[in-house]
């Protein structure tokens, strides 16, 4: 029997994630969710994105999943708690922003936060730069408008050009040479970054993060599965607009995909 995971997040970002997560389980049918009916979450209320989160994740469940990676930083703050509460036999894997291995990287001793204003606000943001930011200086900057340019799949356009430009020189002109993508959307706009802010600039996600947590989890607390030697499967939903939807995520996936609307009841 094949290994069955749930992926879910705001919108098209999480597919950062499962890139990583097919090449840590190759074998493992993928489902995604992409919430893109409510998107963004950066500015939606705690009791908003959880009640979204437990939604999709009993879509998840009906469809088989066994595990569930929550694939964006501003639903693991608001949901990642109440999921597993709700759901303590599933094992969820939830993001957060990598301060840690940044300030590892950094030599200035200065990192540059990109993120939802959610994820910035959230006490799990505060308890991270409590527990690693003393070390360095933590410099945080809010990106209203990144999330909806790549549900556009808009990775490239003047517009891009400018809101990362506006975004990235506060944390330049303080000094931060290392940026953390705190949105699972940032790492499809990391080529753009790379051109405004030059090579020198260490740009940090936690998708590879997540995905190996997954797998040790996986492997240690689900029944064991036969290796069938085979590529597993992905399957994609979507809270909002198929055809929209479809587009965007065959371009980011890389390839053509097909997505199918989540039933109404759990839009």
């Amino acid at each position: 029997m094949v290994r069955t995971i749930g992926v879910f997040d705001s919108g098209v970002g999480g597919l950062s994630v499962l890139q990583h997560i097919r090449e840590a389980l190759p074998e493992a049918n993928l489902i995604y969710v992409a919430d893109s009916g409510h998107v963004p979450y950066g500015g939606r209320s705690a009791v908003f994105i959880e009640a979204r989160a437990m939604a999709l994740t009993r879509f998840l469940l009906s469809q088989g999943a066994e595990a569930i990676v929550i694939a964006c930083n501003t639903a693991t703050a608001a949901a990642a708690l109440p999921l597993r509460k709700q759901f303590s036999k599933i094992p969820f894997i939830g993001m957060e922003p990598a301060i840690k291995p940044a300030v590892a990287a950094t030599k200035s001793n200065v990192v540059g936060v990109l993120a939802t204003v959610g994820t910035l606000e959230s006490a799990r943001f505060a308890a991270l730069l409590d527990k690693y930011g003393g070390k360095v200086k933590i410099v945080t900057q809010g990106c209203p408008g990144l999330v909806e340019l790549v549900e556009r799949g808009d990775l490239h356009s003047a517009e891009a050009r400018r809101l990362v430009e506006r975004y990235t020189a506060p944390l330049l002109e303080k000094g931060a040479d290392t940026f953390i993508l705190g949105c699972t959307h940032y790492p499809f706009l990391a080529p753009l970054i790379r051109e405004v802010v030059g090579e020198e600039i260490s740009l940090i996600d936690t998708g590879a993060a997540v995905a190996r947590e997954l797998k040790r989890r996986v492997d240690t607390e689900l029944p064991p599965r036969v290796k069938l030697g085979v590529v597993g499967s992905e399957t994609f939903h979507t809270s909002g607009a198929a055809e929209r939807a479809t587009l965007t995520m065959g371009q980011l996936w890389g390839k053509d995909v097909v997505v199918e609307v989540l039933p109404q009841a759990y839009s």
